[in-house]
């Protein structure tokens, strides 16, 4: 798909939090398509915790929602978080490199159900795992 034939929406996610290369206080993931998953690596900084040393519960919610909605995005389908059911696992250590997937379950009509995990990359360990439901706006 070309940048012209991308939706106006898309277009502009440039300062986007999470993934937007034109935001300097964002994450700046890069997420891409993996056949029926979207996968990213991500390594939070020290200036990402909560408690000293262990990464926000919201940095790591951020991350997980935008690998949901990027497997929509990457597709050129808008579409927001209507809700989403989070489980925390295991704290992440701050400077920690994990990886981030995530894949359609299900879709009826305007909703897409989606999941995710977050694993350590170095032992596999599960952080957090979440379903969510998409609202498609297109």
């Amino acid at each position: 798909m070309t940048d012209s034939q991308l939706p106006t929406a898309l277009k502009t996610a440039n300062r986007c939090f999470v993934c937007g290369p034109e935001n300097p206080r964002g994450l700046q993931i890069s997420f891409s398509l993996d056949d029926e998953f979207c996968v990213a690596t991500f390594t939070p900084s020290k200036l990402h915790c909560g408690y000293e040393g262990i990464t926000h519960g919201g940095i790591i919610f951020s991350a997980l929602d935008d690998v949901m909605a990027n497997w929509l995005y990457l597709r050129g389908i808008e579409a927001v978080t209507a809700k989403c059911d989070l489980r925390y696992k295991d704290p992440l250590p701050t400077e920690t490199t994990v990886d981030l997937k995530s894949w359609c379950v299900k879709q009826k009509r305007r909703l897409v159900v989606m999941a995710a995990t977050m694993h350590q990359q170095h032992d596999n360990a599960l952080i957090a795992e979440c379903e969510a439901t998409f609202m498609i706006r297109n």
